[in-house]
């Protein structure tokens, strides 16, 4: 294991922090390589199976894929608690994880690519299903360093806007970078090329400071169901009697995006625009646009709170699907459709990148340090369960509804959300720097 490395506890003011901050830079290639594997379950590849001519309806069941991002809390604890063989004695604990983690999205989007969908769907979908796993482990054991890395957890603004920039990144590239890869030479060759760019992880991996935990001693080994039970037990303790309603917040905070996200995609292919504008659109123009939202929500935060920032952020992300519901409807009018589909989908983009960074920041100021892969794994795995099995369900509403309504129906779930988040801000109160378990 590499020796001790000491890291500041509180890190800089936002700006400044990429020059200040030796655990920035580190962050940006972490979370470059988590932006990658998600898209190419499924979102990306949705591309790809509209191509080959698989209907709305079985795309839609194919969001499935990822519900091993849904499912990660179970797995969780055990990388909380053990080293990985081998890489753990070099580079400790969550650092180790990372890199396996890495090395097993590699040889999934390898798989990927050496398939034929539309000849042997079976072989695309175990390996979709294998490299959501890959995927969901390397986001477990990032934000277990990212959360352990700064203390107190209320510090986590900063931090987490900066790896939420560096997954933006890794967006891109998963998103627009194949998109074009795809059209220029084909899908294997694209799915190669995401696969060589997680080598940017791994230096980031080796050159990030070590957690002051990874250098605990090993907690008593524990049977199966203390280990995934001890970190949930933990949680509910230190949240109280508000335990519920945050949870229950949580829970549906990102259910409109999930649904609608499903969709987004063949929306655009309907409209008939090409994988290249599409690229352009949601990834090229649609990163700048992310980042302004990322920004703005990591300056924001310190200044305006948690809660409010919330509230902010669930009212904005629902209300902007409605800009979706008008592109189904107007998008492919006249000469003016390129820039109608850009407008609108940088509307939603704008909000669905201020509401990541306030959520992924609450959720951070939730999980204890000694369960820090484990408990915001559960939420965030809390968190995508609900929109993603609903998602299932979104190309059968889509074609009894039409895109336009489903659009506005996927808004209309915020309505709930919102009030829940009133619910808790009124009840946590304007204070809400620390979470209401911390002192509360």
């Amino acid at each position: 294991m590499n020796a001790p490395t000491k890291v500041a506890s509180e890190p800089a003011p936002f700006w400044s922090a990429l020059f200040t901050d030796r655990r920035i830079a580190p962050a940006l290639g972490l979370g470059f390589t988590s932006g990658i594997p998600f898209l190419l379950v499924y979102g990306t590849q949705s591309a790809w199976l509209s191509d080959i001519g698989i209907s709305i309806a079985t795309i839609g069941l194919l969001s499935e894929m990822t519900l091993a991002y849904k499912f990660k809390f179970v797995w969780a604890p055990f990388l909380d608690r053990y080293d990985p063989p081998g890489l753990g004695r070099w580079l400790g604990r969550r650092r180790g994880w990372i890199v396996v983690a890495q090395l097993g999205v590699m040889a999934m989007l390898a798989g990927i690519a050496f398939g034929d969908p539309a000849h042997w769907l079976g072989w695309t979908i175990a390996f979709s299903v294998a490299l959501g796993f890959a995927g969901a482990t390397l986001d477990l054991v990032i934000d277990g360093w990212r959360i352990t890395s700064v203390r107190p957890p209320e510090k986590q603004a900063v931090l987490s806007s900066w790896t939420e920039i560096g997954w933006r990144i890794g967006n891109l590239a998963a998103g627009a970078g194949a998109l074009v890869l795809a059209d220029r030479i084909g899908w294997r060759g694209a799915y190669l090329g995401m696969g060589a760019l997680m080598l940017v992880g791994m230096v980031a991996a080796v050159f990030a400071p070590e957690p002051d935990s990874d250098r605990t001693p090993h907690p008593p080994r524990a049977g199966f169901l203390d280990t995934v039970w001890s970190p949930i037990r933990d949680l509910w303790r230190r949240l109280g009697p508000m335990a519920p309603a945050i949870l229950l917040l949580v829970a549906g905070f990102r259910m409109p995006g999930y649904v609608a996200n499903a969709m987004a995609v063949p929306l655009f292919k309907h409209q008939g625009f090409s994988n290249t504008d599409i690229a352009t659109v949601t990834k090229l123009f649609g990163f700048w646009i992310g980042l302004g939202g990322t920004f703005l929500a990591g300056a924001l935060i310190p200044r305006i709170g948690l809660l409010t920032s919330l509230l902010v952020g669930t009212v904005a992300a629902s209300a902007s699907h409605l800009s979706l519901a008008y592109l189904a409807a107007h998008g492919g009018d006249g000469g003016t459709a390129f820039w109608t589909f850009a407008i609108t989908v940088g509307i939603d983009g704008f909000a669905y990148a201020f509401a990541s960074v306030v959520l992924i920041t609450y959720m951070s100021t939730l999980a204890s340090t000694e369960h820090a892969a484990s408990q915001f794994g559960l939420l965030t795995s809390l968190c995508a369960f609900p929109g993603s099995i609903l998602a299932g369900f979104s190309g059968f509403i889509v074609e009894r509804t039409g895109f336009s309504w489903f659009f506005v129906l996927t808004s209309l779930i915020g309505v709930p959300v919102a009030l829940l988040a009133v619910y808790v801000w009124a009840k946590v109160g304007l204070s809400d720097e620390t979470p209401p378990s911390a002192g509360h």
